[in-house]
């Protein structure tokens, strides 16, 4: 008998039990479907589908189109499984379709109270024969049925989770909300949170919960407690969340299944601009974080920015992908930053692939505060957006038609990289939305390229003295309340900044009624968090105030919130711009960038978008705003739409060029979702316009070839 008789069968019985023994998890993803947030635990928007390609993509048509019985902002990038195409609408109702024909198959929630806040999707799970929607509306989230739409009794309370189930007593009351989709781990759940951004914020602590039960699992801190690592980079009651909270993974995270590691990148505690009441290093804030999926442990991290005091959050989930370094084949963890940055580092240990420096940073700053004297800024990538220190008076807009009083105004304010909010006024370039926002980076997950868009609009933080009480004092019920609460955002006039996207609250009451915008008030809508530590008290007078109907009324608004008392405070969100509402520094005013993380070299860069009333002129490739990301598919196509100026593009991504484009009914700022159904593929993305002084939209439109 031939000795390799034995050794083959032995093989191959090995190879049969082991591959019995893979999961769903443990396969290679083929990347042909869209059954994840960004299209897969790796967060890369990437697709191996090659039916749509570089040279029939012009011949692209409308497929189908699904009209939502409300409208609005639409962030969503939908998820597809087993030809079922799951979204959600602008007032948050889930709803699923069939996704060849656009059909409605069911839809979940309806006029909610608490749907007043955007969704980037949902959160699909199963065992092979249970099969999940997790949806996430106000602070609960919800359990569904895939088939039927309907909740699972049997999750949480009747088929709903309380977001804030484990927090401390102190934070049960607290704004908190999810618009992000959660991670899945085997049977875990990880939800991102959006949190208030100022001293008064939630902690942002990570919790799993079981996708099954809704039972909590593990709880990582954010800010340390006592014997935590990082306990000692804030002050010592910190943990107590009475003067600061945040630290909060708001952008969603990525998942290495087969390696057990979550990533999560988080945001900046609170307050935002002033940090006196937080001074040290603030970990876990603003940082990368490596935790052991099932337990929640950390593994290793890195810091992206030191004490923040610019809103500088990580604003998207990392990218998981692999690259070759000097003939070796290296897995890593890529993260866009706010700031124009890319740290790369290597998946399982957190060794950076290209050196990180610690560069001195200004430290003169307001009294009482103490920023970090350092900050890291990697070698390489070099940024994909112009830094602050770079601008020079060349770099005032041509097209400005006010440009010498914005010359003069530029030379007023400190322009420094990293320099401390001031009363003088300091330049956030990128802007408080990026750089890079929360549509993220597209990556093929092989050839380690990342494919990027960029936002260059400058905004000026100014900082004042916060009014005292003696000052409040003086001032009517509900005036004290919004002056306290709202004055910030909407001006101390109402006024509003519209071009910086604040509405005026000026005759509020001709255009929505009282419940409405008491609604708002506690719940939230789009970039405003809820107010839900008012008192009713409070927010009768606060109502009272903007309805302009205080005087008629007797009402006692002696403050019962628990405001936390901060010396300065932001003036508010202000984009500097010229009298036509454009960017004041010349363009490009976005931008799309393709960088190779084997080499940390750029493949190309070129303007994202146009403005039509420039375009209208002769003056073309000035580059727009930009929410949502790109997809990136094996055929050689990158699928982006997110401007301003309310059009979807598709490029070479091996060039930059573009190969087809057309106008959307709305602004689709979100990011697509490519999918393919009876062997066709699609290509679907939300368009709910709305942002940035566009019309309102409410379709989600498929394309597909004739």
């Amino acid at each position: 008998m031939s000795l390799r008789l034995p050794l083959v069968v032995g093989c191959l019985i090995l190879f049969l039990v082991a591959a019995k023994t893979l999961t769903s998890e443990d396969k290679i993803l083929p990347y042909t479907e869209w059954n994840e947030y960004l299209g897969g635990p790796d967060r890369n928007h990437y697709s191996s589908l090659t039916q749509i390609t570089p040279e029939n993509v012009k011949n692209l048509k409308v497929a189908w189109t699904y009209s939502t019985v409300d409208s609005g902002q639409m962030q969503t990038n939908p998820i597809i499984v087993d030809g079922t195409l799951y979204g959600v609408t602008p007032t948050v109702r889930a709803f699923a379709l069939d996704a060849a024909t656009g059909k409605e198959i069911w839809t979940f929630g309806g006029k909610s109270k608490e749907g007043s806040n955007t969704s980037r999707g949902l959160t699909y799970w199963t065992d092979g024969t249970d099969k999940r929607i997790l949806h996430s509306i106000g602070s609960y989230l919800y359990a569904l049925d895939a088939a039927t739409g309907k909740p699972i009794e049997s999750f949480g309370d009747g088929g709903r989770l309380d977001l804030h189930t484990g927090l401390p007593e102190v934070a049960q009351k607290k704004y908190m909300v999810s618009n992000t989709p959660g991670t899945i781990f085997e049977d875990l759940i990880i939800l991102p949170l959006r949190l208030s951004e100022g001293a008064d914020a939630a902690p942002g602590d990570l919790r799993a919960f079981n996708v099954r039960t809704g039972k909590l699992v593990w709880t990582f801190h954010t800010i340390p407690y006592p014997g935590e690592y990082g306990y000692e980079t804030f002050p010592p009651d910190a943990y107590k969340n009475t003067y600061t909270g945040g630290a909060n993974n708001w952008a969603g995270m990525a998942v290495d299944r087969k390696r057990g590691i979550l990533y999560i990148p988080t945001g900046s505690a609170g307050d935002d601009f002033y940090g006196g009441k937080r001074k040290g290093k603030n970990l876990f804030a603003n940082s990368l974080l490596a935790l052991d999926a099932r337990t929640g442990k950390r593994i290793w991290h890195f810091q992206t920015i030191h004490h923040d005091l610019w809103d500088r959050d990580i604003p998207a989930p990392p990218n998981l992908l692999t690259i070759t370094k000097n003939g070796k084949k290296i897995d890593v963890v890529a993260q866009v930053t706010k700031q124009g940055y890319v740290f790369v580092f290597e998946r399982v240990t957190g060794k950076p692939i290209y050196p990180i420096k610690e560069v001195s940073v200004p430290t003169n700053a307001l009294p009482g505060e103490a920023p970090w004297p350092t900050q890291p800024i990697p070698s390489k990538p070099a940024p994909f957006a112009r830094q602050s220190n770079t601008l020079t008076d060349k770099d005032i807009s041509p097209y400005a038609p006010d440009r010498d009083s914005l010359l003069i105004r530029f030379k007023t304010y400190n322009k420094a990289i990293f320099a401390p909010p001031s009363k003088e006024g300091t330049v956030i370039l990128p802007g408080f939305d990026g750089g890079a926002e929360w549509g993220g980076a597209a990556a093929d997950p092989q050839e380690g390229i990342l494919y990027v868009n960029s936002n260059e609009m400058p905004w000026i933080l100014t900082m004042r003295d916060t009014p005292k009480d003696t000052e409040l004092s003086k001032l009517s019920p509900g005036k004290r309340v919004y002056t306290t609460y709202c004055a910030t955002c909407h001006g101390t006039e109402r006024g509003g900044s519209a071009k910086s996207g604040y509405p005026a609250l000026t005759n509020i009451g001709q255009r929505r009624d009282r419940d409405f915008v008491g609604n708002i008030v506690t719940t939230g809508k789009g970039m405003m968090p809820g107010f839900t530590m008012l008192s009713a008290t409070e927010k009768h007078a606060l109502l009272s105030f903007l309805f302009d109907d205080e005087k008629t009324e007797v009402v006692d608004a002696t403050p019962k919130s628990k405001k936390v008392y901060l010396p300065y405070q932001s003036t508010g969100y202000h984009k500097f711009l010229d009298k036509k509402g454009l960017p004041a520094i010349a363009p490009p005013w976005g931008t799309l960038n393709a960088i190779d993380l084997n080499t940390g070299e750029y493949v190309w860069k070129i303007p994202f978008g146009e403005v039509p009333a420039l375009v209208e002129k002769g003056i073309k490739n000035t580059g727009t705003e930009n929410y949502g990301g790109p997809v990136v598919t094996a055929s050689g196509l990158l699928f982006i739409a997110a401007t301003k100026d309310e059009k979807f593009r598709v490029y070479d991504k091996k060039t930059g060029k573009l190969l087809w484009e057309t106008v959307l009914p709305a602004a689709g700022f979100a990011t697509p979702a490519t999918y393919q159904v009876a062997g066709k593929q699609y290509v679907v993305i939300a368009c709910g316009g709305t942002k940035l002084g566009t019309k309102k939209g409410n379709q989600y439109v498929a394309f597909s070839l004739p």
